[in-house]
């Protein structure tokens, strides 16, 4: 499958300055660009600049930035599942998973998530992929925000709608662990059927094991 990628960006005005949503951003870019020291829910931030910077480099790796200036202040990446998760299991190329999405908290609550996640399906080539995200209450900044876990799977789940992803229903023994966990989607308009079949082989792998 060829992994096209055609870059996308818009401008947002909020009251603590000026932000560029863009993306797919190129590796080379993303290491020239300055990574925000607030941006520390999944690695030290060092590491987590590294990190997308090699998902960049990968053929299906897809980083989408939320910028001020030079410095990188949010982002999400698009990647294949890790081997080690169920997602995985079917092979397949058109299967791509939402992994990481983090904001500073200087530029919460004006919707930065919801854009990113906005441009990212502004690229066509988004219609031929299933696009998964595996939301795990123990990720979420719940002392950070002050909310409890359901307001704030309610806040995951506006964001996520914003770029098409819904909720859908999975027997993955780590999700089921917690009733706030879930899976979220969006399947592309070209997304064929066997894929969607395939899909939903993954979704339930427990249904025949009494």
């Amino acid at each position: 499958m060829e992994h096209k990628k055609t870059y996308h960006s818009m401008k947002m005005v909020t009251k603590n300055g000026i932000l560029i949503i863009e993306g797919p951003v190129e590796a080379d870019l993303l290491e020239n660009y300055e990574f925000h020291q607030d941006l520390t829910a999944f690695r030290q931030p060092e590491e987590q600049h590294k990190a997308i910077v090699e998902i960049a480099r990968l053929p299906e790796g897809r980083i989408i930035i939320a910028r001020q200036n030079n410095m990188i202040v949010g982002y999400v990446t698009y990647v294949y599942p890790d081997p080690l998760e169920r997602w995985s299991e079917g092979n397949m190329e058109d299967l791509i998973e939402l992994g990481a999405i983090e904001v500073i908290p200087e530029f919460r609550g004006f919707g930065v998530g919801k854009n990113l996640l906005r441009v990212s399906m502004m690229d066509d080539a988004m219609e031929d992929y299933i696009i998964i995200t595996t939301e795990y209450y123990w990720h979420w900044d719940l002392k950070g925000t002050g909310l409890n876990v359901w307001e704030y799977r309610k806040v995951m789940e506006k964001m996520m709608n914003a770029g098409g992803l819904v909720w859908y229903a999975t027997d993955d023994p780590e999700i089921s662990s917690h009733p706030a966990n879930c899976l979220m989607a969006r399947i592309g308009a070209r997304v064929p059927k066997e894929s969607i079949e395939k899909f939903d082989q993954l979704r339930f792998m427990n249904r025949f094991m009494y």
